[in-house]
């Protein structure tokens, strides 16, 4: 009997250690070594309101000078080279019809581009207008961010620094997921043409790499749910807190009404 009842707590023990790790293990629906199909060329593309920085260089650096008014610009009259201090970049905002006002060439539209797409735009502008026959154009975005918020280590407000960051890659900078976090309930808030989208994943599963929100955008919200033991201890806490309170409150008015009536006796 004594066998039995060891053998059958081993199975128990068990049984919830796997579901336990069926419940935090990422992408659980394939083998080692499997090939998964992610979408190609993804490039985050230019919106109304971001902000970006563009320098203009030429093997003649004075000509490409007034394009670079505000910044510390400097040339080598072998290829293309410039020294741009960080500092004083020069940053265009992108107005609410999608369009950038740059010096000398006045206003591009740029609304859906890549970056890769407006250099070659305002490249084409420029040799077109006959003011630089070489010019190399720079596009950086100045205001990179997303948000990561609920079940991580380290919620809050990230720089990103490049055009290709995944959903992973979010989740790695806030320091992963705790282990209260809800693996199959994980949502991605975009906007879209001034609506808020709400895309909800399951990182168990390979479908995630399938998502466009996969790749992150500019300004993305990924929030965390917690799954339903973090809930429930929120629920206990919060019981627990107000039974305490209520049992406060009362053994102070009881102590008020007792000494209330001691001195009324006397």
């Amino acid at each position: 009997m004594k066998h039995l009842n060891l053998l059958t707590l081993l199975v128990a023990i068990l049984f919830v250690g796997c579901n336990a790790q069926q419940r935090v293990l990422y992408i659980q629906d394939v083998e080692s070594g499997a090939e998964i199909e992610i979408p190609e060329n993804f490039q985050i593309r230019i919106k109304p309101l971001d902000q970006l920085t563009i320098i203009v260089n030429s093997k003649n650096p004075e000509l490409a000078l007034p394009f670079n008014s505000a910044s510390t610009y400097t040339g080598l009259s072998k290829g293309v080279s410039s020294t741009v201090s960080s500092s004083s970049l020069q940053v265009f905002t992108v107005d609410n019809d999608g369009y950038i006002t740059l010096p000398i060439i006045g206003q591009v539209k740029c609304d859906g581009m890549t970056r890769a797409e407006l250099q070659s735009e305002i490249e084409k502008k420029i040799i077109e207008s006959n003011y630089i026959a070489d010019p190399q154009v720079n596009v950086r975005f100045a205001n990179l961010q997303i948000s990561v918020l609920g079940e991580v280590t380290r919620p809050g407000r990230y720089d990103i620094k490049n055009d290709k960051v995944t959903l992973f890659d979010a989740l790695a900078m806030a320091g992963d997921m705790t282990i209260y976090g809800n693996r199959e309930n994980v949502a991605v808030i975009r906007e879209i043409d001034g609506k808020n989208i709400i895309t909800k994943l399951d990182i168990r599963s390979s479908e995630v790499f399938s998502s466009p929100c996969f790749y992150l955008e500019q300004n993305d919200i990924v929030l965390v749910s917690p799954n339903k033991y973090r809930a429930a201890s929120a629920e206990i806490n919060q019981n627990r807190s107000f039974w305490i309170s209520l049992a406060s409150t009362g053994i102070s008015f009881a102590t008020l009404l007792i000494t209330i009536i001691t001195v009324a006796k006397r």
